[in-house]
């Protein structure tokens, strides 16, 4: 390497890594390896025929629209149809408070160019979206870590991390990436209230909300906030960010997700948008306006959630049939993945290691956890959503071997 370049690199950039889960995802690309471990959607269920006729339509109709320079904002058909989808789970949110931006990622590196001092405290769960800590990091956020169970966040720890004064807190209510937990109703009225008691905002990201294969729908926290401050026009927002994103919905090659804020947290986000990329794509909002448009969303995902609950269930089938009693897991309602537990003492980097010379791959839970990750050294993340169910069968069959032999290796009975 060279040392010009070397010893001109930004202070903030001396703590940056690159993703654990993109290094092992170069790892799985043999063919011959059953992978759990990227976060993808099916390749199979992209509307592939749809996008196709969407391209054609918007060159013969929109060309030179949607080659054009555009709006930082974002395309306004296509704000104003995120908007009245939203509408659906109280989200009373105009178009003007709508944010287009390029994947989920750009909007967490908005949020930390917006909102972090280095050194500034943030609260996050534990486990927490790795996506999430390395656009912070950049930044020089540090953590404050709260533990999750099987109803999310456990807000009855939340009051005492609180009192350190974190900027704000990062929260994935629903299906979260990567321990597949769901806020409960209680806790989401917990949350908003200590949120309010101690002003401290919210970040809610919601990329999974609209995958739920089974149970009612929660209502999201930018809602209960809102309705917790009393703003009865419906159309102010408050104490919430609130994010979501088509790449489980259509697909994620397009890089197209949205933000939701306060017009002045918006006016503030589209300058630091403006100096990052001008704009996201036009021609991609188009696209996708027109993909989306005239119900089909709706209907494909609607297939979407069927595809993913019989993977789902042929993987929570397969883990009680091939794996031993000492290793247990969630048990999601929707989203893309699910959470194992191992016993105490084991080292899943170990078993990952296991897993590979088996030809089946995860994410190790460490990468997970704010703070050097010591607490996830007995998780493992599994994706249920982008292998075939007989992929995801045989795939487990061949985990099992390895977590078998690790537990032998720590001497816990299998």
């Amino acid at each position: 390497m060279s040392t010009l370049w070397k010893s001109r690199y930004a202070v903030r950039t001396l703590g940056v890594k690159s993703s654990a889960i993109r290094e092992l995802l170069k790892v799985t690309q043999r063919p011959e390896i059953i992978s759990f471990a990227g976060g993808l959607p099916a390749p199979d269920v992209f509307p592939v025929k749809r996008f196709e006729e969407a391209c054609h339509k918007v060159l013969t109709e929109h060309g030179a629209q949607a080659l054009q320079y555009g709006a930082t904002e974002g395309y306004e058909p296509l704000r104003e149809m995120i908007a009245n989808r939203m509408a659906r789970y109280g989200i009373f949110a105009k178009a003007e408070n709508v944010l287009i931006t390029s994947g989920s990622q750009q909007a967490l590196d908005l949020i930390g160019k917006l909102l972090i001092n280095p050194g500034d405290r943030v609260l996050v769960e534990a486990p927490t979206y790795l996506g999430a800590l390395q656009a912070f990091d950049v930044y020089g956020a540090q953590y404050v870590s709260v533990p999750v169970d099987d109803d999310g966040l456990l807000t009855a720890h939340l009051e005492t991390s609180l009192r350190s004064g974190p900027k704000f807190m990062y929260v994935l209510p629903n299906f979260q990436n990567p321990a597949g937990v769901t806020l409960s109703a209680q806790r989401r009225h917990d949350l908003i209230m200590l949120a309010d008691k101690y002003g401290i905002p919210i970040i809610e990201d919601d990329p999974y909300g609209q995958l739920r294969y089974e149970g009612e729908h929660l209502t999201p926290l930018v809602v209960l906030d809102r309705e917790n401050l009393r703003r009865d026009d419906g159309f102010t927002l408050g104490n919430v960010i609130y994010l979501s994103t088509f790449s489980k919905t259509l697909a994620p090659g397009i890089r197209l997700a949205w933000m939701v804020a306060p017009d002045d947290v918006i006016s503030k986000l589209v300058q630091l948008k403006q100096g990052a990329d001008l704009h996201t794509s036009t021609f991609n909002q188009f696209v996708a306006y027109e993909v989306a448009r005239d119900g089909f969303l709706d209907e494909h995902v609607r297939l979407i959630r069927q595809v993913y609950r019989e993977r789902r269930d042929v993987m929570l089938q397969a883990l009680e049939t091939f794996f031993p009693p000492e290793v247990t897991w969630t048990h999601p309602k929707g989203g893309l993945f699910l959470w194992a537990t191992m016993p105490d003492g084991t080292d899943c980097q170990a078993l990952f290691r296991a897993a590979l010379a088996e030809n089946v791959a995860f994410v190790p839970g460490d990468s997970f956890y704010a703070n050097n990750g010591h607490e996830g050294g007995r998780h493992m993340r599994l994706n249920f959503s982008f292998s075939q169910p007989e992929q995801i069968r045989e795939g487990i069959r061949r985990l099992s071997i390895a977590v078998k032999m690790q537990l032998r290796s720590t001497h816990v009975t299998v």
